[in-house]
C-alpha cells in the first residue's frame, strides 16, 4: 500500500493570516544515513530472526523529524528521520547493502533499511516466492504501541490455503472501505521463507471486507476471517 518517495522530504507551507507569515512542516520519508550512503526504509519487509543481526555498525546521531524546520537542510552521516540519537545501526547477514536500526515497534524490534544506490527493493509483492513461505504470521498493527501477534500459520496445508485465498483475491481499483463504524482494523502479514528478510504486507478489515494492496486495491474472500479468528469491530 505504501510507496517510496523519490525524495527524502516534501516540505508543506502553510499560509496565515494575510500573507505576511508562514510555518514549515517537513514531512521526512524514513531514512538512515551511513558512511555517506543513505538508505531507505524497507516497508514490506521484516527481519525473520534476531540471529541474522551482525557486527554493530555505528549509532544515530541525530534524529531530523520534529527537530529541522529548514527545507534546504543538507543531510549527514548519522543522521535518520525518526531514530533517536544513540539508537544502534547492524549488519544484516546474507545483505551487504541492508542494514537494521533497533526499533521497539518493529515486529522482532528491528528496523530494515537497505541501499537504494547499491541494490534493489526485493520485498514486494510480485517479489514473492510462494513455493518457498514455509510460515506466516499476523499481527494487528499498531501505531505507538508494540504489534501484537494474533495468528501463526505454520502447517503446508494452511500455508498453501492463506496463499491461494491471497492469489484469488479481486482488483478492486474504485473500492472504498466501510467507515460507518469508525476507520479499518489494520493487519500485518509477514511471510518467512527460510531467509533473513520476510516479506510483510497490510491487510485491513472494514467491518464487512478483508482487503490489501498488492499493487492497486484488491479484496478478498471471507475466508480469510478463518485465520485472523473473531475480528475487532473496525476503528
Amino acid at each position: 500500500m505504501r510507496k517510496l518517495k523519490s525524495l527524502f522530504l516534501i516540505v508543506i507551507i502553510f499560509l496565515v493570516g494575510c500573507g505576511t507569515s508562514q510555518h514549515t512542516v517537513i514531512d521526512w520519508a524514513d531514512f538512515v544515513k551511513l558512511d555517506g550512503t543513505m538508505y531507505d526504509g524497507i516497508y514490506s519487509g521484516v527481519l525473520s530472526d534476531e540471529k541474522y543481526i551482525g557486527e554493530k555498525l555505528g549509532e544515530v546521531k541525530f534524529r531530523v523529524a520534529d527537530n529541522v524546520s529548514d527545507p534546504e537542510y543538507k543531510v549527514k552521516d548519522g543522521d535518520a528521520a525518526f531514530h533517536e540519537k544513540g539508537t544502534d545501526i547492524y549488519k544484516v547477514q546474507a545483505y551487504p547493502h541492508v542494514i537494521a536500526v533497533k526499533s521497539s515497534r518493529a515486529i522482532h524490534k528491528y528496523q530494515l533499511y537497505y541501499s537504494r544506490e547499491h541494490t534493489k527493493n526485493k520485498w514486494n509483492y510480485k517479489d514473492l516466492p510462494f513455493e518457498k513461505v514455509n510460515k506466516i504470521e499476523i499481527y494487528q498493527a499498531a501505531t505507538l504501541e508494540e504489534n501484537k501477534q494474533i495468528t501463526e500459520i505454520n502447517t503446508p496445508d494452511k500455508v498453501s490455503r492463506f496463499l491461494e485465498i491471497l492469489r484469488n483475491s479481486q482488483d478492486s481499483p474504485n473500492f472504498e472501505p466501510n467507515t460507518e463504524n469508525g476507520d479499518p482494523t489494520y493487519y500485518k502479514m509477514v511471510f518467512y521463507t527460510g531467509e533473513p528478510i520476510a516479506y510483510m504486507f497490510d491487510l485491513m478489515y472494514d467491518g464487512k471486507t478483508y482487503y490489501w494492496y498488492p499493487s492497486e486495491p484488491a479484496t478478498l474472500s471471507n475466508d480469510m476471517q478463518t485465520f485472523i479468528g473473531d475480528s475487532p469491530p473496525a476503528q
